[in-house]
């Protein structure tokens, strides 16, 4: 099968770190309030996708989050039975087993932008209560990506672009509370509009919320790099565990194995307070 990867430059200095093995995507003098959703909506609707192919669309972050080269990504690639539809390398392992969803994730790391995402669901799933969906959704390792990091056949870049417009369209047109919301700053390294950590977590919530729908195959996010600020980067074998059991959770719909992710993250939690003296707020 053919591969079609992409990594995303947005000046002169971020194309001189991009890796040779992908193909260039020029974001220079674009929209960088959409960051990478810009780019890559611009792909999509420009082109024709080879059905009988799959494409990728990097930053130029993606050495440095994750630790693979374009190599790397093609010997996998190449190892990966063409039915499989999607293809992750997803980075922060840490941040997919702690927390219990990306919903959960999100507002962590980005407080109040639980209701924008709550508004967002209604608006791409209007059949789904929101609420049980983002307290009661459980995501493991198999089916989260962060930074959009994966590699898809078009029916799958179709349908997430489908949502996505949604949200863009809405963001756009302005004049809405939603709208409002989207195009708020939330915390980051920079102030960001919440519209990209929500566009972020879309492909989540697809593999999620549809997985009889689309064959997966992960690259293992445990062997990733782990540099995301979430417990000071410790703790790496207790995050297996939890990962584990959530997954475990998700196959057998069995609520003990749930169970035991929240008692096991509550006491790494309390060991983390005994070894460090601080507490992390909001965690859990």
């Amino acid at each position: 099968m053919k591969h079609y990867l992409h990594q995303i430059f947005y000046s002169p200095e971020s194309r001189a770190r991009l890796d040779p093995g992908f193909i260039p995507l020029d974001n220079t003098g674009q929209r960088p309030d959409w960051y990478e959703y810009w780019p890559i909506r611009r792909f999509l609707l420009e082109n024709t996708l080879d059905p009988h192919a799959r494409y990728g669309f990097f930053s130029p972050k993606f050495a440095e989050k994750t630790g693979l080269t374009s190599a790397q990504v093609a010997q996998f690639l190449a190892d990966t039975p063409d039915d499989v539809d999607v293809v992750t390398f997803s980075p922060y392992f840490s941040n997919i087993a702690f927390f219990k969803n990306v919903f959960e994730q999100a507002e962590y790391w980005h407080p109040g932008i639980a209701s924008t995402l709550a508004g967002v669901l209604k608006l791409i799933a209007p059949h789904r209560d929101c609420e049980p969906l983002m307290n009661g959704l459980v995501m493991s390792a198999a089916g989260t990506v962060y930074c959009n990091y994966f590699v898809a056949k078009p029916r799958f870049w179709q349908h997430w672009l489908t949502l996505c417009e949604r949200i863009f369209d809405v963001a756009e047109a302005r004049g809405t509370e939603l709208a409002a919301q989207l195009n708020s700053d939330r915390s980051y390294v920079l102030p960001t509009p919440a519209k990209v950590f929500v566009i972020e977590r879309i492909v989540s919530i697809i593999l999620s919320t549809e997985p009889d729908r689309w064959k997966v195959r992960n690259y293992d996010s445990t062997v990733l790099l782990a540099d995301n600020g979430l417990l000071d980067g410790k703790y790496r074998e207790e995050m297996v565990v939890l990962d584990a059991l959530k997954f475990a959770a998700i196959r057998t719909g069995s609520r003990p194995y749930y169970d035991q992710f929240l008692n096991a993250r509550e006491r790494l939690l309390q060991r983390y307070k005994a070894e460090t003296g601080t507490r992390i707020p909001n965690a859990g």
